[in-house]
């Protein structure tokens, strides 16, 4: 299957209010870079066990371990989890800098060093995650 049809597929999978802000999400990223590569991994590893929520992702980064080894992967990805959805923007050496630079202004969200989560879009301020966004998508 395309990678576009599993994104919708995954989207339509979802309750009504989270299908609109996945889409809104998904509508807002893909216009911020148009032309960033399309991933959709859905959840599970190689054996066919589940070991995550699946999620969308855009761009492209090396991914480094501390072992030092590394892997290609998204720069931004999303994905619906069961109290509401995660936003990750990945790469990010400083652990903090989610926190110090959005949260402030963000609004009712919860964030650790490379992860923004909300019950909805309603309750976050959407220019301010727009903004964080974007800065995921820099090449860094």
């Amino acid at each position: 299957m395309a990678i576009l049809d599993q994104i919708e597929n995954y989207i339509q999978s979802q309750t009504e209010a989270k299908q609109r802000d996945m889409s809104a999400l998904h509508n807002i990223i893909c216009g911020i870079a148009p032309k960033a590569k399309l991933w959709f991994l859905d959840g599970k590893d190689e054996n066919g066990k589940v070991v995550s929520n699946p999620n969308i992702g855009y761009g492209l980064l090396d991914l480094k371990y501390a072992d030092g080894s590394s892997r290609p992967f998204y720069q931004v990805g999303i994905s619906a989890n069961s109290t509401g959805i995660s936003v990750y923007i990945m790469g990010l050496k400083d652990k903090n800098y989610l926190k110090d630079t959005y949260g402030p202004t963000l609004g009712k969200a919860t964030i650790t060093g490379y992860c923004i989560k909300f019950k909805k879009l309603a309750d976050i301020h959407l220019s301010v995650l727009t903004e964080a966004i974007r800065y995921g998508l820099m090449a860094r």
